[in-house]
């Protein structure tokens, strides 16, 4: 006989410690990423929120209460939404990005063309993927 799959309430503590250090260790690198151009902050968070509902409910029920990241977690845990404000900011940081790459990279010289190509295909695949993503129902912009 087959046990019956664990349910959200009755999952198995024994990997709880790896989503909680998930959470935690995603949360860190999405605060870094508010300061540091380049790394991003809203993917960070959603994967803390994801990890956060696995390994610390206390966790977890802090960021939906967050006055910033609550209403994008909760866009995105009930209908995979992304506001189109938030997609215009992360478009607009990653275009940033991409020319302060390129204009490091080609004023030291010497670098390969993929280095400069393979990041700035990565965020122009990253802003076609969120671009693709609804927006909330209702006009939720926050």
């Amino acid at each position: 006989m087959n046990a019956p799959s664990p349910t959200p309430e009755r999952r198995p503590a024994r990997f709880r410690w790896a989503w909680w250090l998930l959470a935690y260790a995603s949360l860190g690198l999405g605060i870094l990423g508010a300061f540091l151009p380049g790394l991003p902050t809203t993917v960070f968070i959603l994967i803390a929120a994801y990890a956060a509902s696995r390994g610390s409910e206390r966790l977890h029920q802090r960021l939906l209460a967050h006055r910033h990241f609550g209403p994008l977690i909760r866009n995105w845990q009930q209908h995979r939404a992304v506001p189109r404000k938030a997609k215009w900011a992360a478009s607009w940081t990653m275009l940033g990005c991409a020319a302060v790459l390129l204009l490091v990279m080609l004023g030291s010289g010497g670098h390969a063309a993929w280095m400069i190509a393979l990041p700035i295909a990565c965020m122009a695949c990253v802003a076609l993927w969120l671009w693709t993503r609804p927006e909330p129902p209702g006009g939720e912009e926050e």
